[in-house]
């Protein structure tokens, strides 16, 4: 087997030369003067490993994914120890600059054998990507499945979209995180809204940090750990239990932080570290970024993509009014063709007499069944602009501010949460809440 292969670098004339003496299976068949050419020499299909030497420090995990999406498997090389740890950590194999060309050849060996198992076995993050915009122009099938097979990690991940407008998407996904946190479950709540990132206002953080794209960040970059994640969220505590937060971009222009490759690192760290790691997404899945056909380009839905992809569990949440439900019918035929593998659980808020007739469940339900994909509805929030309202003024979830709401019980239904929180202390008064900050710690004191 012969492995044509592509390499940078100043000093990969002299590997390239011990490389073709050894008449090993690794065949050079360009040398490239800087990494951009690199990679697009990866888009041609002429090599199937690069070996990047001294601008190793320039590759970053969106580069990385570019190439293996390219068939296209990295070695690196560099001189430092904790880059060579920072290069494994973004997808590469990495070696030390000296190393013996037939260890060099036996690396490049492994990482097209990896790269091509992780492809046939769907073991890598990086395989099915559907929010990259050059995936469409490759012939494969996905299968949901297979996909779940791929993503399956100790912790749930739960995507929480919706159509465009205000069905309540940042509500719904702020108090199951607060619900799955209150019974001790440890829970992740990320922001990844490209169009109006709102849960840090909604929880009252005055954060101005933007904690997913720090995280982001630092995952392009191989130096996201479970301590720096937990450096860059909001630590908020929450009927006995603590929730972390990792807020949205504080701008809309601000999207091209939030790459997909990154964001998902983010997520396979977040789900090996807690239990349930809830995402309030944003509403828009079209695909206008490819009619520029550059498929190198980011796209400003692909965030939504790539959290919708990887959720285990996707609720769509839809206005139970006239204009909500045909949006919800529409926008879950958008759903089932930009992300194939995502199975929505349909939920519908603001359910009430006055915007759908008496008895809203019934007819709700009636029209469902007859103009409906065929996708049942998991649950009706009913409409409680009061215990909403609240909340928000309060900067807090249901259950702090409205713990008695029907809101809170039936979003508490949905994931199973019991709804026995009491706002009254035993055998004594009922307590007035106090919010407070100490650091980036929001807490919640009782007084008397």
């Amino acid at each position: 087997m012969t492995i044509p292969v592509i390499t940078v670098g100043q000093t990969s004339a002299e590997f390239v030369d011990q490389l073709e003496r050894l008449h090993g299976p690794v065949t050079i068949v360009r040398r490239c003067s800087e990494l951009a050419e690199l990679i697009a020499a990866s888009q041609t299909g002429i090599a199937r490993a690069a070996i990047i030497a001294d601008v190793a420090s320039e590759l970053n995990s969106d580069l990385v994914e570019r190439m293996n999406l390219a068939e296209v498997a990295v070695v690196a090389l560099s001189a430092e120890e904790p880059e060579r740890k920072r290069l494994q950590a973004i997808g590469t194999r990495s070696a030390a600059v000296g190393v013996a060309p037939e260890d060099l050849a036996e690396l490049v060996v492994e990482a097209v054998n990896d790269l091509a198992a992780d492809r046939v076995e769907g073991r890598s993050t990086r395989v099915s990507n559907l929010s990259d915009p050059g995936m469409s122009l490759a012939p494969i099938q996905y299968d949901a499945d297979d996909v779940a097979e791929e993503h399956e990690r100790s912790g749930q991940i739960i995507g929480v979209w919706g159509p465009t407008g205000a069905p309540g998407r940042t509500t719904l996904a702020v108090n199951i995180a607060a619900e799955l946190a209150a019974r001790g479950e440890r829970t992740i709540l990320l922001d990844a809204d490209t169009y109006g990132a709102s849960v840090a206002t909604a929880l009252g953080l005055l954060d101005e940090s933007a904690g997913l794209a720090q995280a982001c960040r630092l995952a392009d970059q191989g130096l996201l750990d479970a301590s720096a994640l937990n450096r860059v969220s909001n630590q908020v505590a929450i009927g006995g239990g603590q929730l972390s937060v990792l807020t949205g971009i504080t701008r809309a222009d601000r999207w091209p932080e939030l790459r997909t490759t990154a964001l998902a690192d983010v997520l396979d760290l977040c789900s090996s570290t807690a239990d349930y790691t809830v995402i309030d997404c944003g509403f828009a899945l079209e695909a206008d970024e490819e009619l520029s056909f550059d498929t190198q380009a980011p796209r400003r839905n692909g965030a939504t993509l790539r959290c919708l992809e990887m959720a285990n569990i996707v609720y769509a949440v839809g206005a139970a009014d006239a204009i909500g439900v045909p949006r919800m019918v529409r926008s879950l035929a958008e759903l089932e063709m930009a992300v194939p593998t995502a199975s929505a659980r349909v939920v519908f808020n603001k359910v009430r007499a006055s915007s759908v007739g008496r008895s809203p469940r019934r007819q709700l339900k009636e029209a469902w069944d007859r103009y409906g994909p065929g996708t049942d509805i998991q649950s009706f929030l009913p409409a409680d602009p009061a215990a909403a309202d609240a909340a928000l003024i309060a900067g807090s979830s249901l259950l702090e501010s409205a713990p008695e709401s029907p809101l809170r019980s039936a979003i508490a239904k949905l994931v199973d949460s019991p709804t026995d929180h009491r706002s009254r202390t035993p055998g004594g008064p009922p307590r007035r809440k106090v919010k407070f900050s100490r650091g980036s710690v929001r807490l919640l004191a009782g007084l008397r």
